[in-house]
């Protein structure tokens, strides 16, 4: 089904340019991969509105934990990840240098 759209002249003028500097061969393309990229920004936000649900459902239902063991938890994973780090650090050998 054809379609007409007016994008006002800001819009038609970077179509315009991605057409002119090759990067689309026609407005038609510039316009299906906006829509392309609206489309996969509207299920992602899909997925963030289930997420929320599910996270607002749990905490109303009761199935949360105290912020304060969470962030313990937390800075427990964090000083740990850190200090593999470092010690994975230490092991390597010096790098020569370069010519």
């Amino acid at each position: 089904m054809p379609s007409s759209v007016d994008l006002g002249k800001k819009l038609e003028n970077v179509v315009f340019k991605l057409v002119k500097n090759g990067r689309y061969n026609s407005k038609s393309e510039v316009i299906r991969e906006g829509v392309r990229l609206v489309e996969e920004r509207e299920k992602r936000l899909a997925e963030l509105d289930k997420a929320l649900a599910r996270g607002i459902a749990d905490a109303e239902a009761g199935r949360t934990y105290p912020a304060e063991e969470v962030f313990r938890e937390l800075r427990k994973r964090f000083s740990a990840g850190r200090a593999a780090k470092s010690k994975a650090q230490m092991k390597r050998p010096a790098r020569a240098a370069s010519r």
